[in-house]
């Protein structure tokens, strides 16, 4: 049995998980016979380190991630991160106050770096429900007293594409913003994407875009999709993300990725979007 890629780049939340958090058997299945085929998977995410690692565990996964939007390239096999890029906070403060300038008080949340850093929760934010840590703390100034991966922000009345929207124009170029999911619009280190850490992951491995398939579900998966090979949207994904894909599949909740990986391994030729 063939696969014509060497890299399969899944994203988690809207992709690969259900909206249980589970990865279903014809999933799993599908993804064992591409690594049969010898082809490696690698999960690609927003979540930093510690908000992915059960789910790395639950899949028996041994192999290379990349997390925290591209900032860590994490051994799950080892337990350990081969590279970590932290957030300035200086010019994460500044470019949070001209934001702020713009479009009034913004409700933060912050996530530390390292392999058990927390999510640190500020007034006002809103968590969304699910078993993930967060840390509440009453005092802002907490949040920036160690190093830290990305900031979160929310506003009172602005929904996420708009926030984001505001957030990329008043920044300028100190600081990157990426809309990762609903509810969840972040702060990152300038030039730091998904494509990034990827790109970092894949030479470990001896891979590169050529050889990638790449599958996600929101606005933060289009630097991946513009590094891979070919990108693949999922059917409940965001519509900028659509866009740019060259094939629409399936939604998480109906096995989109298995829907492609099975197609591939028959040796049918990739769907158009």
């Amino acid at each position: 049995m063939t696969f014509p890629y060497k890299l399969v780049a899944t994203d988690l939340d809207g992709t690969l998980l259900r909206g249980d958090e589970t990865v279903s058997e014809r999933t799993r299945a599908a993804l064992a016979a591409v690594a049969a085929a010898g082809a490696a998977h690698i999960v690609v995410t927003g979540r930093a380190v510690p908000w992915t690692r059960h789910i790395l565990e639950d899949l028996g996964y041994e192999g290379l991630a990349v997390c925290g939007q591209g900032a860590q390239v994490y051994h799950a096999g080892e337990r350990r991160l081969l590279t970590s890029l932290t957030l300035d906070r200086q010019l994460a403060g500044l470019a949070l106050s001209k934001v702020e300038a713009e479009i009034g008080p913004l409700a933060l949340a912050a996530s530390r770096d390292g392999l058990d850093g927390e999510v640190l929760v500020g007034p006002g934010y809103r968590v969304q429900d699910g078993p993930l840590p967060a840390v509440f703390v009453d005092d802002p100034a907490e949040m920036w007293s160690a190093p830290l991966n990305k900031v979160y922000i929310q506003h009172p009345d602005l929904d996420d594409d708009a926030l984001a929207k505001a957030a990329r124009a008043a920044v300028g170029n100190l600081v990157d913003v990426v809309m990762a999911g609903p509810g969840v619009v972040e702060i990152l280190p300038l030039g730091l994407s998904k494509a990034t850490g990827l790109s970092l992951a894949a030479r470990r491995l001896g891979a590169k875009a050529a050889d990638t398939l790449a599958f996600g579900d929101m606005p933060n998966d289009i630097p991946m999709f513009a590094w891979a090979r070919h990108g693949v949207a999922m059917a409940n994904a965001h519509e900028d993300l659509k866009a740019v894909a060259q094939e629409v599949t399936a939604s998480n909740e109906d096995d989109g990725i298995a829907v492609v990986l099975e197609r591939l391994l028959q040796g049918l030729p990739s769907g158009a979007a």
